[in-house]
């Protein structure tokens, strides 16, 4: 149950793996968002050779509680053809900070200036 106010980290129940010439894109739920539930902050593309679950910024910002729960469609991923594969795709950078990720995990913004 997602009271008012609300943030949680949540994963997907699928595994995504992103060829090195896609873009991801996430997009939540128009019948979720009129309820105020968005379903990412500001996470909603995943880089070409994206590897992992997806893991959702989930916020209730209307004004009453939702129930969520596991199993329920929140979100879909599109996907975008780029002009040329990605040199470096996101399973081989160095700074890669969520690569492989199988659950909701912490923010490592402290491994920025790294």
């Amino acid at each position: 149950m997602m009271q008012p106010g609300d943030f949680v980290l949540a994963v997907t129940l699928e595994k995504v793996t992103i060829s090195p010439d896609l873009l991801g894109r996430l997009e939540g739920r128009s019948s979720l968002g009129r309820l105020g539930i968005v379903v990412h902050s500001t996470a909603s593309i995943f880089d070409p050779g994206w590897d992992g679950n997806p893991v959702l910024e989930l916020g209730n910002l209307g004004r009453i509680a939702v129930a969520l729960y596991p199993g329920m469609r929140i979100c879909a991923m599109t996907f975008e053809e780029l002009s040329s594969p990605a040199e470096v795709p996101y399973v081989k950078k160095k700074v890669a900070k969520y690569t492989f990720q199988a659950g909701p995990e912490a923010s490592r913004f402290h491994l920025d200036n790294k």
